[in-house]
Order: structure tokens, then sequence, then C-alpha cells
């Protein structure tokens, strides 16, 4: 597990001041946790990652000449998008399916992952958004990239992307409004999720800090091959430039958080 790699940078320009993160891009396990007991096709489900958006991630990172952040281990495993005490940081039953290898789970065991997997994913984004702000001088803007499933529980969702937030608006409600601005897209606002989750990545690296962020969502299949996260990537890329291009979005302003007062040390902040 030791030469196991919990996270991926890919190189940009620091002095850009846009960065890009993935907290499920790949549905890997260190070797020696097996398969968690879970047969191979649970992997290529949502459950283990977001489809597509390693790809998208590393597309709009080469064009745009930003850094980007990429988790390297399933969210099975435990998941980097949940802070270090929500109770489904390590689930026991995902979407149907149980996981053995994570039940019943050690204090020891569970402290281990937290230590060796989640932990140095967060470090990793510090670090990054700490160099950006170093070379600029200003706040980065961070934008977070996810994927959701084409239906819940039978049910068909109809946005071809969320934004997702808190209470910060600054970029939230910029990309909403430039996404929205193509006629052909559905574009939902908080939705299919509620952006407000205390613990998570972008409140503990950007609600906390006042740092501008966003979290976007891509229905998976619209990025599920080659082609789909072409054309995505194409989509996005003048989004982001512009929004990165506005003076705006660079700078320090905390908003409260809807999940409550900001009571949290993780100790990776400056």
């Amino acid at each position: 597990m030791q030469n196991f790699q919990s996270f991926e940078i890919l190189s940009g320009n620091d002095d850009t001041g846009l960065i890009l993160l993935a907290d499920h891009a790949t549905n890997r396990l260190p070797p020696a946790y097996g398969s968690l007991g879970l047969p191979p096709e649970a992997f290529a489900r949502h459950i283990a990652y977001d489809i597509g958006i390693e790809g998208l991630t590393r597309a709009l990172s080469a064009s745009l000449g930003v850094p980007a952040v990429l988790s390297c281990f399933s969210r099975l495993l435990i998941d980097p998008n949940r802070g270090e005490d929500d109770p489904t940081l390590i689930m026991k039953i995902s979407d149907g399916a149980i996981v053995p290898g994570n039940h019943p789970i050690t204090p020891d065991e569970w402290n281990h992952r937290l230590a060796t997997y989640h932990r140095p994913y967060h470090q990793a984004v510090a670090r990054t958004i700490r160099a950006v702000e170093e070379k600029t001088g200003k706040a980065p803007l961070v934008l977070s990239l996810h994927s959701f499933t084409p239906f819940w529980k039978s049910v068909p969702r109809p946005w071809h992307a969320g934004i997702l937030w808190d209470s910060d608006p600054r970029a939230a409600v910029d990309l909403i409004d430039r996404l929205r601005a193509d006629d052909s897209l559905v574009v939902g606002d908080n939705e299919p999720y509620d952006g407000a989750l205390k613990g998570d990545t972008m409140y503990r690296h950007c609600m906390m800090r006042g740092i501008p962020h966003a979290l976007l969502e891509v229905r998976q299949d619209l990025i599920g091959d080659a082609v789909g996260i072409s054309a995505w990537a194409e989509r996005l890329h003048p989004i982001f430039a512009a929004m990165n291009a506005d003076p705006a979005l660079h700078e320090y302003r905390q908003y409260p958080s809807r999940t409550g007062p900001y009571d949290i040390d993780y100790g990776d902040q400056p």
C-alpha cells in the first residue's frame, strides 16, 4: 500500500490563477484491499468513481494550461469529498451495493485510510492552492469537476449539468449563467444535489477561506466516451477562461456557510 499513489497533480501555470479539482477521478484500489469484496462490475458504476471526469479534467488542464489535482483512489475506499467526521466517509452500502470490505471496520483501519489516502489528497489540494496564491498574490479560482447518473432510482434526471454551491454565489452564479446561455442545455442550480456540505472539499479549501469556487456536475452519459469528453472540454474551455479573466473571481470574501459556523481546524490552512 505504501507505493500506491493517493493523488496526482497535473502541472500547469500557477500564474493563471485557476485550479481544477477531481475528487472522484478514478476507480482504483490499493492492491492490498483487493476488490473490497465487490464484483468487477461494481467498479464500472458511479459508486466507484465519477465516470468521465478524469478525462475531462485532463483535457481542460492541458488546454487551459492550469494545474489540477486528481484523487487516485476509489470513493469506495474512502470519499475525499466528505468531511473527516461524516458518517458517509466510508460507505457500508452504496446505491444498493453492500461493500464487504468496509464492514465491519476497526477504528485503526478507519484512521489508516484517513491518514494514507484522504488527508494526502487534501494536503495536495492545499499545496496547489498556496502555490497559485504565492505566484499571483490573489485568490485562485477553484473549479471542482464531478459527474452524476442519468437516472436515480429509475427517475430520469433532466439536467445536462448542475452547479453546486453553498452561499458564495460569485463563481457559481456566473457559471450557471454562462452555461444557460446555451439554449440546448438544461442546467441545474444546486441540482441534482445541494452544494452545502460541511467538511467537503469546497467547504474545507474554499468556503472557509473566502476563495471563489464552484462545483460542476456533468451528466455521465454525456461524457462517457472520448467524443463526449472532447465536446464538453471544448464547451467548458472558453467559459472557464472567461471566468478566470474576471478580477472579481480572484478576491477573498468569506460567506457564512448554510451548514453552520466554521468550527473545524483541518491543519492544512495557511
